[in-house]
Formats: structure tokens, C-alpha cells, sequence
């Protein structure tokens, strides 16, 4: 018999269930659309409003996967007497997930097993977040709130601060401070040497104040909480951050380093609008999908049906199902390949591999990436089910909280 959690709001896993399905989406459109890995879809001369859409609705996923991360560290911390004891549970998780990432994910993108290409994405920041944070949790709360707050809304100022692209390490152009600002500031695609590169995708600023916040962010669902004070608060912020979006934007007036402009129809003029900054990630980037998350979970907190169980499967084990849904999508991404007559070998991503582009004229319709996405969903609900029982049926077991 399944064994329920106790004062669990539901809301919060249906909303992670829901940014969880929408990340699967992306990722079926990197391994089926057509340009793969080397098109941006939310590049203007190239995009259509559907794809850039597809690409739009999954910036969700990252933000608030980050952000209710570091609410789950308070929850967690609150079946706990002590913050040393909490403080190690999240260094180490962090430097698990930080292993995770860099090992067996990175497999998952790549089927490299000579570990040609380190990728540092979301699980690399959430791991960092949570080291940054197994610090943090000593602090007084406000003092907390109030490095959340600068590094969120402080990093744009440093938007210009930029250094080389695509430079090899050890010719001299490179030095410690680019690094160093690379792993904090600015995403860069580095080469080590001509056979092994590192992708960071995710400087870690401000995602580390993210989950600082995230962490504070958990005091509204502490049982002895107001549930009506909390729901103001979730729609009240949610409305002040989507407000603040739309003035700081429409005027163009910080928050952002690719300013708007109109355009030549009223369609990508409002995708010329929305076009935010995800590389690093911009205040204005959080603010439109932390803004709607946060007002969804006020309209979802008295909210349980079919729908709702369907979506809390996936968000009471997002990283069991982040870890499976790559092998998987990747696996079905050979098949892929061999319906269109090229061969499966293409899709095992070496540093050489991917560099050279080759890939850049093949995938699918939109509309196939649509279907992988379904079926993708649909096969892995199951498991997922399966295994959140199994975590329900056996809370004893200590490290079934680092997967």
C-alpha cells in the first residue's frame, strides 16, 4: 500500500510536473527538429512564430526548476533539528549532482565514451546552487533575501562585461579571470584542446541567488503558514513581476542585454517583445516565467483531479525523470536518423563531431518532434509512477533523497 506524504501541498509538484513535460518537449525538439543542435530557434531572421513558441513555452523550466529546488532545501530542512545537518545533506547533493551532470548526463546528450565534451547545464547549476547554499543557510534570512535579491537583479549590470568566444585554452588568450567568468557570467563553448572542449551553458549568476530565494520562498509552506496569506503573496508577487516585465521592457529600460524593436508585422514585433535572454539567464527572463509560475500556483493550490495526478507523477521525481527522458529521447533519436537513411553513428557527439556541424541539415518537422515529445511522456509516466511508490513505500532508505 502507498504511503502518503504528510502535509504535502500539491501544487508545487503539479507545477514542477507541469515545467518537467515542457522540458521534454525542448529536448525532443534538439534531437528531431530540423538543425538539431546548430539553429536557434528564437533567432528573428530565421524562426517562425510555432517554433519560436515551441522553444518560448520551455523557458519555464529552468527558472523554476531551479527556484523550487531551493524551496524542497527548506522543506527538507524542516524535518530536520539541525542546519549543520542540512547544510552537509545540501554540499553533498550539490557535489552529487555535479558528478551526475558531468558523468552520466552528459553521456545521456552524447553517447561519447571518450568523454571528448564536459556540458555544464541546469543539473550543474542546481548542484553549485546547492553547495552555494549549504552556506547560506547559516545566515539570518534577510541576509539571505538580501544576496538572492542583488544577484538577481544586480547581474544585468554587468551584461557588458565580456570576454573571448571559442578560444583554445593554453594559446594565451585565455586566462584565469575569463574562466572565472565564464563559470559565473558568461556561457562559453571553451577547448581544452582540439580533441576535448567544455560547454558552459549555465554561468552559475544568478542562478545561485535563484535558489537562495527559492529557499526563503519555502517559509510560505510551513504547516503553520495562513494558507490564505500565502495565496496573497503568490498572487500578489506574481502580478508585480509580470508588471515589472512588461515597464521594464517595453521601455527598454534594463534587465535585458538584446533590447526589443518593432518589426515588420505585429507577430514578430510581439516575438521581438518576448525574445529574452536565457544565455545568461536576464532578470527580465525570470521575471515573465517566475511571474506566471507564481500566479499559477495560487490558481492551483485547492486543485486535485485526474489532470492534476497526471503532472504530479513527473513533479514528485523530476530528476529521476530528467536522467531517463535524455537516454531515452536520445535512443529514439537513432531511430531517427536511420527512417531518414543516414547513419546512427552521426548521433554520437564527440567534441570533433559536433563541431564540425554535420547535423546542421538534418531533422524533422515540428510536427514530429510534437509526436516524439507525446509519446516520450505517455512511456515514461509509467515508470515514473512506479518509482515514486517506491519512494512513498520506503522514506527509510536515506539515498533515495539524492535521486
Amino acid at each position: 500500500m502507498e504511503v502518503k506524504a504528510k502535509h504535502r501541498i500539491e501544487s508545487i509538484d503539479l507545477l514542477r510536473g507541469v515545467v518537467m513535460i515542457l522540458m521534454a518537449l525542448d529536448h525532443a525538439r534538439m534531437y528531431f527538429a530540423y538543425g538539431f543542435f546548430f539553429s536557434e530557434p528564437t533567432e528573428l531572421a530565421t524562426t517562425t512564430p510555432f517554433l519560436f513558441f515551441t522553444r518560448w513555452i520551455t523557458h519555464f523550466c529552468a527558472s523554476v526548476f531551479v527556484f523550487l529546488a531551493g524551496t524542497s532545501a527548506f522543506l527538507y530542512g524542516t524535518r530536520r533539528n539541525s542546519v549543520k545537518a542540512v547544510s552537509w545533506f545540501l554540499f553533498t547533493r550539490g557535489v552529487w549532482l555535479v558528478f551526475i551532470e558531468v558523468v552520466i548526463i552528459r553521456f545521456a546528450w552524447t553517447f561519447d565514451i571518450t568523454f571528448s565534451t564536459i556540458i555544464l547545464q541546469v543539473i550543474w547549476a542546481i548542484g553549485m546552487s546547492m553547495i552555494f547554499l549549504s552556506i547560506l543557510v547559516f545566515l539570518p534570512r534577510w541576509l539571505i533575501f538580501a544576496i538572492g535579491v542583488i544577484m538577481v537583479f544586480g547581474h544585468n549590470i554587468f551584461e557588458s562585461l565580456t570576454v573571448h568566444y571559442f578560444d583554445t585554452v593554453g594559446t594565451g588568450a585565455i586566462t584565469a579571470k575569463d574562466l572565472i567568468l565564464y563559470i559565473l557570467h558568461q556561457p562559453n563553448f571553451i577547448v581544452i584542446s582540439p580533441g576535448f572542449v567544455v560547454n558552459v551553458v549555465y554561468p552559475l549568476i544568478p542562478w545561485l541567488g535563484l535558489m537562495g530565494l527559492g529557499y526563503l520562498f519555502g517559509t510560505l509552506y510551513r504547516k503553520d503558514y495562513q494558507p490564505a496569506k500565502r495565496k496573497r503573496f503568490l498572487l500578489w508577487v506574481g502580478i508585480g513581476s509580470v508588471v515589472l516585465f512588461f515597464v521594464l521592457r517595453a521601455f527598454n529600460l534594463y534587465g535585458d542585454p538584446k533590447p526589443w524593436s518593432p518589426q515588420d508585422s505585429l507577430v514578430f514585433s510581439i516575438i521581438s517583445f518576448f525574445n529574452v535572454t536565457k544565455y545568461p539567464v536576464s532578470l527580465l527572463f525570470l521575471l515573465i516565467t517566475l511571474g506566471p509560475s507564481l500566479i499559477f500556483l495560487y490558481l492551483t493550490e485547492n486543485i486535485n483531479n485526474k489532470v492534476t495526478d497526471f503532472f504530479i507523477v513527473f513533479g514528485r521525481v523530476p530528476f529521476f525523470f530528467y536522467v531517463i527522458h535524455i537516454y531515452f529521447i536520445h535512443l529514439l533519436a537513432f531511430i531517427g536518423i536511420a527512417f531518414a537513411g543516414r547513419g546512427a553513428g552521426e548521433l554520437i557527439l564527440t567534441s570533433r563531431a559536433f563541431m564540425s556541424g554535420s547535423l546542421a541539415d538534418y531533422g524533422y518537422s515540428l510536427w514530429v518532434t510534437y509526436l516524439v515529445w507525446i509519446f516520450v511522456v505517455f512511456i515514461l509516466y509509467p515508470v515514473c509512477k512506479w518509482y515514486n511508490s517506491y519512494k512513498a513505500n520506503n522514506r527509510s532508505k536515506w539515498w533515495l533523497s539524492y535521486l
